[in-house]
């Protein structure tokens, strides 16, 4: 039973670390094209960048995984996603990406506005480009300030991952809880908590080494 258990907790632990890094992957380059939309100086896009990221940052992520995979087939009466395992990934993949791209906006954003104008001041002296500016002087310096909140969210996102399971896609949560019905046996649930501890403290490790790595900027 033991075997048995495990091969289906690594199972479904191997399809919450793929949506977790595809996340990452995804969300992370979207966050700051968000961000950058954000702090547009074009009325238009800035409010409504501002609006979807209130939207979506104000919804719960259960909502707008049902949204995103039942609404197509509701709205238009065609399901975009398929009824197979890989199309309800896809769908919890979309719903992930968009989702935490739109926290890690805010933290971008909080992160460039933080840094003063007079480095920026400084590097036109220096007769540096804007695009210059930003990639040698202000990015490492926000890189070092979002690293603690993005910690945050990467610990949110590992966790969140459980919520796939709405939509039958075959995660971590899922593969301990089939246990319940099929065996009527509750440990192999209480055993994915020891599979999310390792993952987590991994995380924790690796943000504590990239902060202490980037500890000579100043704050």
């Amino acid at each position: 039973m033991m075997q048995e258990v495990m091969l289906a907790l690594s199972s479904g632990f191997l399809v919450t670390i793929k949506l977790f890094v595809l996340t990452l992957i995804g969300s992370l380059p979207l966050g700051l094209l968000i961000a950058f939309t954000s702090m547009s100086r074009i009325k238009v896009i800035k409010v409504l960048s501002r609006t979807v990221v209130w939207i979506v940052r104000g919804t719960p992520l259960l909502l707008q995984l049902i949204v995103i995979y039942y609404g197509p087939g509701l709205m238009f009466g065609n399901n975009l996603w398929g009824g197979s395992n890989a199309g309800r990934f896809i769908a919890a993949l979309v719903a992930f990406i968009f989702n935490y791209a739109c926290y890690f906006s805010e933290i971008y954003r909080g992160g460039i506005e933080s840094i003063s104008k007079g480095q920026y001041e400084a590097g036109q002296v220096l007769g540096l480009t804007k695009r210059q500016i930003f990639f040698k002087i202000v990015l490492l310096q926000v890189i070092k300030r979002i690293i603690p909140p993005m910690g945050n969210e990467l610990i949110n996102l590992v966790k969140d991952t459980s919520l796939a399971r709405v939509i039958a896609v075959y995660e971590l949560i899922w593969a301990g809880q089939a246990f319940i019905k099929s065996s009527g046996i509750i440990w192999p649930l209480l055993m994915t908590g020891v599979f999310y501890l390792v993952f987590s403290g991994i995380l924790v490790l690796a943000f504590n080494a990239l902060e202490k790595k980037l500890s000579y900027f100043e704050s």
